[in-house]
């Protein structure tokens, strides 16, 4: 009678733990679903896509125009741009000679990220800043 027991105990245990496990895995699953799609600290808007366009030798107008239209978007909402969105804008107007452009952006960011205003100050003093 004892090994009787001792199985239907044993089998009452693994049903619990798979209950567990499968309880577990709903509610990892319930709580990943609650992370919502635009709770981004910035507003990335397509700056990763204009990297990739810079770095693939793509127009640099056109990513000029991306980034501004972005940075419309942007500075309307309450999201702030990434790390690095101004300072490659800048770049970008530097680089198609339009340098009070790109010293506004290279001002804003080192306005927002102080950590590169040492980069920032280097750039703004090619153009006597």
């Amino acid at each position: 009678m004892g090994t009787h027991t001792g199985s239907a105990v044993i089998k009452i245990v693994k049903k619990q733990t798979a209950v567990i496990i499968i309880l577990f895995f709903v509610i990892c699953f319930f709580l990943a679903g609650c992370v919502g799609v635009g709770n981004s600290l910035y507003r990335w808007g397509r700056y990763q896509d204009t990297v990739y366009m810079y770095l693939n030798g793509g127009s640099l107008e056109s990513q000029i125009s991306i980034m501004e239209k972005d940075l419309q978007k942007i500075v309307s909402g309450t999201v702030p741009a990434p790390p690095g969105f101004y300072a490659h804008l800048g770049m970008l107007h530097s680089e198609t000679g339009n340098p009070l452009r790109a010293v506004e952006c290279f001002t804003e960011e080192k306005t927002l990220f102080p950590e590169s205003a040492a980069f920032m100050d280097r750039l703004l003093s090619a153009y006597g800043n």
